[in-house]
């Protein structure tokens, strides 16, 4: 083989291992791949409910309930997009909900029985948020080169809408008669809301995120026609959760 053939050989393998190197620098194992943009995660906590209306005080007083029992688990999701290198929106659900079994506190039915009910609670807030991080997230080294930070706390606000269902169904005693009776009282619909929320990302690899967070949402909502007489009822609540999210 001639030196011109070996040169033209030469710029032949160069031609075809190239592209093959800058694919496995994007796609390979390591850090090596560009700044992510979009950040989605699954997370599940316990909310804690504030209770700070009427109508909790008065089934707690009339009802075998605490204000205890409108505390529940959650499950949810949220879709972050980076704005800038420290400022993230996130549009954000989660949902809320237990059913609670209770007895008439002061009456019991004409065997000497109890009087039972059950009582349903669920909150679904869909918030729009702005989420600051305090410090860099990762930093670049190359054109295709990334490397996340081990942690990134951060902190946010935002606005949203609170669908929320309040149902009592059962056997009650009739203020009037003292008849006992069966029925479903609801309050149900939906009302804006805010919140605010802190938290941290921890680094698993590359992709994936373990998040912590505390947040607080404030919202109420007038009572249906089913509980007149009440005053807005107090949707707020403290939700502390874990969530696991994957960054592409």
């Amino acid at each position: 083989m001639n030196g011109r053939m070996k040169i033209s050989a030469a710029a032949l393998i160069v031609f075809l291992v190239t592209p093959a190197v800058a694919r496995a620098q994007v796609g390979g194992p390591g850090f090596l791949f560009a700044k992510p943009n979009v950040q989605l995660q699954i997370h599940t906590g316990y909310s804690v409910a504030r209770a700070g209306s009427d109508i909790y005080d008065f089934v707690v007083d009339s009802l075998t309930l605490k204000k205890s029992d409108f505390n529940a688990f959650s499950i949810g999701g949220q879709l972050a997009f980076r704005m800038t290198q420290r400022l993230d929106g996130a549009l954000t659900v989660t949902y809320t909900g237990a059913t609670r079994p209770s007895e008439m506190r002061y009456w019991v039915d004409n065997n000497n029985l109890p009087i039972q009910q059950d009582t349903r609670f669920s909150r679904v807030p869909l918030t729009f948020d702005l989420k600051y991080y305090l410090k860099p997230r990762g930093r670049s080294i190359s054109r295709f080169a990334w490397i996340p930070t081990s942690w990134s706390p951060y902190v946010g606000g935002g606005v949203g809408v609170m669908w929320y269902t309040f149902r009592q169904s059962g056997d009650f005693v009739d203020s009037q008669s003292l008849a006992v009776f069966t029925d479903t009282f609801e309050s149900s619909g939906h009302t804006a809301m805010w919140d605010l929320f802190g938290g941290a990302d921890v680094s698993l690899n590359k992709n994936l995120v373990l998040t912590g967070e505390a947040r607080y949402d404030w919202a109420k909502a007038p009572m249906g026609q089913d509980f007149v007489g009440f005053q807005k009822m107090d949707l707020s609540a403290l939700q502390m959760s874990v969530g696991l999210g994957i960054r592409f």
